[in-house]
């Protein structure tokens, strides 16, 4: 579609689409009569006219309802398909109905042939692009909020809140979309602690961007929970959810990390399953390090041989972990190319002093983001388990989301 777009301020770009030599003069001189800054091409036929729209943009369609190829409202039509400017239609004095037909097939304005003076042409060619301006900011900013209100149901659906019984346990979140205003990606988290008081967390990956990876990340979130909360575990669940990831896939080519967390507090274990996933970092009084895990392929690359292989570590009495989608990693380290990897990511963690899960996050992905530079923009998803073995209670962890 061609349409209004920058131009010389009050140069308007006028389309005359006119098969009469008689009527189209009429017109020219009008128009010279005003005081309307403006440029005319003339078409003789609808085809004729989407050609010329094709062509370059324009301001102003005045639009004769009765051309070699179209007549009537379907004039309006042929036209509009093919442009987003402003059509004003040009009627008979034998035809009272065909303006008002006109402006209900969405032209915004009309005017009666023989019974138009400059004054009339110039305040009908203004406000006819003003109004066609204000309908289309309309129309996008209405698009904005149905793209708000979808990713916000997206992000209930990838970022749900937990479900923590106890206060020795506590979940923190972040997660940024790669593009601005983009839709929301496929990373994925959750967190739930079962009836046995085992805490259990995922997060996850789907390659590629926008619906098709928001939708399936959302709805291995939603199969992960259930499943999980119906006592499946480990190995058994990732074939469970490899099922679910190839028939809920929109496309053969996607394909989900991701990394299973269970932590015992009372065996005293944490327990790791990846599929193509990072492995989490670990982080105690001590510092802060790179698990070493067994790695398993992602869901969906060869289904129904993958082997997820369990790692298991003692549970330290205090300490976080912390889980990350590649998009805290992948980003550059500097002005050479070089990108942070896991060893920036923990120098990186190595300068941040603050005891406060969320503050920590932030500060971590703001350090990371601003090396970045915005040059890689992959969506960013970072899970953090706080723990303390001595601490009882029963109240709900916290859980946030970045902006």
């Amino acid at each position: 579609m061609t349409g209004p777009s920058e131009r010389p301020e009050d140069q308007f770009r006028i389309l005359l689409v006119e098969d009469d030599d008689g009527d189209a003069l009429l017109v020219e001189e009008l128009l010279h009569d005003t005081d309307l800054a403006h440029t005319l091409t003339r078409c003789r036929s609808a085809a004729e006219a989407r050609t010329a729209l094709a062509v370059g943009p324009v301001d102003c369609v005045l639009l004769d309802l009765h051309l070699p190829d179209a007549s009537g409202v379907e004039t309006v039509q042929a036209i509009q398909a093919d442009t987003l400017a402003a059509i004003i239609v040009l009627t008979g004095l034998d035809e009272p109905r065909a303006g008002v037909d006109a402006l209900a097939a969405g032209a915004q304005d009309y005017l009666v042939k023989g019974k138009v003076d400059p004054d009339l042409m110039q305040r009908a060619v203004r406000y006819a692009v003003q109004r066609k301006q204000a309908e289309r900011a309309n129309a996008a900013l209405q698009i904005g909020r149905l793209r708000a209100e979808e990713n916000a149901r997206l992000e209930r659906g990838l970022l749900p809140e937990p479900l923590l019984s106890s206060t020795a346990v506590t979940a923190s979140s972040r997660y940024f979309p790669g593009r601005a205003q983009a839709l929301l990606g496929g990373d994925f988290l959750d967190v739930v602690q079962t009836d046995d008081g085992q805490v259990h967390a995922v997060i996850g990956d789907v390659s590629g961007h926008g619906p098709d990876a928001a939708a399936l990340g959302v709805c291995l979130r939603i199969a992960w929970r259930s499943l999980t909360l119906g006592g499946h575990r480990d190995q058994h669940l990732l074939h469970l959810l490899e099922q679910i990831h190839i028939a809920e896939r929109a496309v053969s080519d996607l394909f989900t990390t991701c990394t299973l967390i269970t932590l015992d507090r009372e065996a005293a274990t944490l327990t790791l399953h990846l599929a193509g996933h990072h492995a989490p970092l670990l982080a105690t009084s001590e510092g802060t390090r790179e698990i070493s895990a067994t790695h398993g392929i992602a869901l969906g690359i060869a289904p129904g041989l993958g082997k997820w292989p369990a790692t298991t570590l003692a549970l330290p009495a205090r300490g976080a972990l912390i889980a990350y989608t590649d998009g805290l990693i992948e980003g550059f380290a500097d002005g050479t190319g070089a990108r942070l990897g896991v060893d920036g990511l923990l120098r990186i963690i190595d300068t941040i002093r603050t005891p406060d899960p969320g503050a920590h996050l932030d500060q971590l992905i703001a350090r990371t983001r601003t090396l970045n530079a915005d040059r890689h923009t992959d969506d960013l998803a970072v899970l953090r388990l706080d723990w303390d073995t001595s601490t009882p209670g029963h109240t709900a962890g916290a859980w946030r989301t970045a902006p």
